[in-house]
């Protein structure tokens, strides 16, 4: 395929092959545009952004000065909104894209101090980005409000969903429940507890799949809140796992929820919709807009009576699974493809010639 539209290179901190949503996206979009004829150079910036070593941004700072003069240069936000004042300089000889999966200070939690460090370095460096690309109307608008960023500036590309292939789901006296998110205080994982361990007289098990390593303390925490609650015979974390090996546990699900505190997009969401799973979540303005009626129930934030009373309905009411599981199936064949996806990173791009 002939290559089309100015190559670019797409700056990432960290490992690019972790398997979060944020890096996830990444890859999808790489893919994609590579798919479509374009070319796209990788640049990794190291590890520990959003609060790297002095040493690790220089070195990130050093390797995309040596870019060639008038580079085209995606670098998503995760260590982009680290380098502040840095972006300055770095854009009196590139273009500048910010891929914003969230704005960082928006962390849960994060120390006050940190968080306004945070929040000021991140309007440095969104000033100087020729375009922000973010993944929901939900961070289009936090970017504009939080960073008083220009309105044309913001480019909205959503997350593509794979089509699944759906098998009937057996007759169960024991629901299966599913929860994937990395294991940090945002994914709420202490709140869906909470809300399980008043259910405890109804038959389910919980499946968790995400990093526990990412935050060490809140994996403690949240294993001692298992084991002071008796719950620790129904719920099983399975640590980080690949994308072919997920597809299996959606499989096996018979409903998925995650109580998160906050989500820029929360594509966990749209993928259990994709296999066909009733859905209960939580997490803001994106999540809500995410989650269609019928198919999802959402419980907005940090709302544990609400989060229990969606679990007790469909927990218990096996026809109520059914229904919703039918209308995720329908919702999910409206949902954009990677490839849509990717067309319209692109248009984003090709708007910017």
């Amino acid at each position: 395929m002939a290559e089309r539209g100015r190559p670019i290179v797409f700056a990432y901190p960290g490992d690019i092959e972790t398997p979060t949503g944020g890096y996830g996206y990444d890859r999808r979009i790489i893919s994609g545009l590579r798919e479509s004829g374009r070319q796209v150079d990788l640049l990794p910036l190291g590890d520990g952004f959003p609060f790297p070593e002095a040493g690790v941004l220089d070195e990130a700072v050093r390797r995309i000065e040596t870019l060639p003069k008038g580079s085209r240069l995606v670098i998503d936000g995760l260590a982009y909104g680290a380098m502040g004042e840095v972006a300055a300089r770095l854009a009196e000889g590139h273009d500048l894209i910010a891929l914003v999966h969230h704005p960082l200070f928006l962390e849960n939690g994060l120390p006050q101090e940190t968080a306004d460090r945070l929040r000021t370095s991140e309007k440095a460096a969104l000033d100087r980005a020729q375009a922000i690309i973010v993944t929901s109307p939900a961070t289009a608008a936090q970017v504009r409000d939080c960073f008083g960023s220009a309105e044309k500036k913001i480019h909205v590309v959503l997350p593509g969903t794979d089509r699944a292939a759906i098998e009937a789901r057996p007759e169960t006296d024991c629901p299966n429940l599913l929860a994937v998110g990395t294991i940090v205080p945002r994914k709420g994982y202490d709140l869906l507890f909470q809300a399980l361990v008043e259910l405890t007289d109804l038959p389910w098990r919980l499946d968790i799949v995400g990093d526990t390593t990412r935050d060490e303390r809140c994996f403690q925490v949240l294993k001692t809140q298992l084991h002071a609650n008796g719950l620790k015979d129904r719920v099983t974390f399975h640590g980080a796992v690949p994308p072919e090996a997920l597809a299996g546990f959606y499989a096996k699900a018979d409903i998925f929820v995650l109580a998160s505190r906050y989500e820029g997009y929360g594509i966990a969401y749209t993928e259990a919709l994709a296999h066909g799973l009733p859905v209960i979540g939580s997490g803001g303005g994106a999540v809500r807009e995410t989650l269609p009626e019928g198919a999802a129930i959402y419980c907005g934030v940090e709302d544990v009576g609400r989060l229990k009373a969606a679990l007790k309905q469909l927990l218990e009411d096996g026809q109520a699974r059914n229904l919703f599981a039918e209308a995720a199936r329908q919702a999910a064949e409206a949902l954009p493809t990677w490839r849509d996806a990717a067309r319209a990173f692109s248009a984003v791009l090709e708007d910017l010639s």
